[in-house]
């Protein structure tokens, strides 16, 4: 079976094809990720601004073309945070049931924490039932999700979607790092603590960015990202390297993407917020994620 997964995020619209093997595995055919920035100015405005509205339509255009002739049989299309939080999205619910046949769901952000946890983990490995931490840092919000999984069962003990998220604290506070890790500390302050010893597993597009800058990446590689392990020392340098240039540099990096670079920052110290609270060493990085999820539902 072939199926199709869209994630409509606040900073980018990534889409998953996949088929279901006899072994039960998924395997991807096409992967993408373009970064369209469809809640810029929503934690100001409230409202989509016709510019991201455009982009994300454009988006939306090429992956339809994508999908339909790949010949997908399931499709799905979720959005996040900013179609959550904001007006003016009748407009891109429209273009999505007339370019992919489906009705777009917005997913609550239990919803969200769920379809993260279940798709960051695949290709992990990692001993059955036991308890993990995931955090999936988006543009509006950060999800942070406590379970175990196995092979036939997942069992969440603690979901939460946060209002903090890379686009969102980089509206408020730009580049001020003491700024940034206090609203990181202070939004995850009541998050349950995980085992001793235990690395989280950070999931989405700052994760994989600030793995690819540490890998020195010329060209982006979801094989080697997925399940590299980055001390939280190793974090904190990539920050502070990336902290110190300008951003027509930064975007130059190796490993970088460059309509990321302006909000890396943020999302870096959300990562260290979470590291700290949890008085962690360091975190394994998944190129998985939301589309993961939602394509193992799609071909369940």
């Amino acid at each position: 079976m072939r199926v199709a997964a869209v994630d409509l995020g606040t900073n980018t619209v990534l889409l998953l094809v996949a088929d279901r093997e006899s072994s039960g595995q998924l395997t991807p055919v096409v992967e993408r990720a373009i970064v369209t920035r469809l809640g810029e100015g929503v934690d100001r405005t409230r409202k989509l601004a016709p510019a991201a509205i455009a982009r994300t339509k454009a988006c939306l255009e090429e992956y339809a073309r994508v999908v339909q002739s790949l010949g997908a049989e399931r499709i799905a299309v979720v959005a996040t945070s900013a179609m959550r939080d904001a007006q003016g999205g009748e407009e891109l619910r429209g273009e999505i049931r007339a370019l992919f046949g489906v009705d777009p769901q917005v997913l609550s952000g239990d919803e969200e924490a769920r379809l993260t946890f279940r798709g960051a983990l695949g290709g992990l490995s990692r001993a059955e039932l036991t308890e993990v931490g995931v955090f999936d840092i988006g543009g509006g919000s950060t999800e942070v999700i406590i379970g175990k999984t196995g092979r036939s069962q997942l069992e969440i003990s603690f979901a939460e979607s946060f209002d903090v998220g890379s686009v969102r604290l980089t509206e408020r506070h730009g580049e001020d790092r003491t700024a940034l890790l206090d609203a990181a500390r202070s939004a995850f302050g009541g998050v349950p603590d995980l085992p001793d010893g235990q690395a989280p597993v950070g999931v989405a597009g700052t994760m994989t960015t600030l793995a690819a800058v540490s890998l020195g990446l010329d060209t982006y590689d979801g094989a080697r990202v997925h399940g590299h392990f980055m001390e939280r020392a190793e974090l904190e340098r990539v920050l502070d390297r990336l902290a110190s240039l300008n951003l027509a540099d930064r975007r130059n990096v190796a490993g970088m993407e460059p309509k990321r670079a302006d909000v890396i920052i943020a999302g870096g110290c959300l990562a260290l917020g979470l590291l700290d609270h949890w008085r962690a060493r360091g975190v394994v990085v998944s190129d998985r994620g939301v589309r993961w999820g939602l394509a193992e539902v799609l071909a369940s």
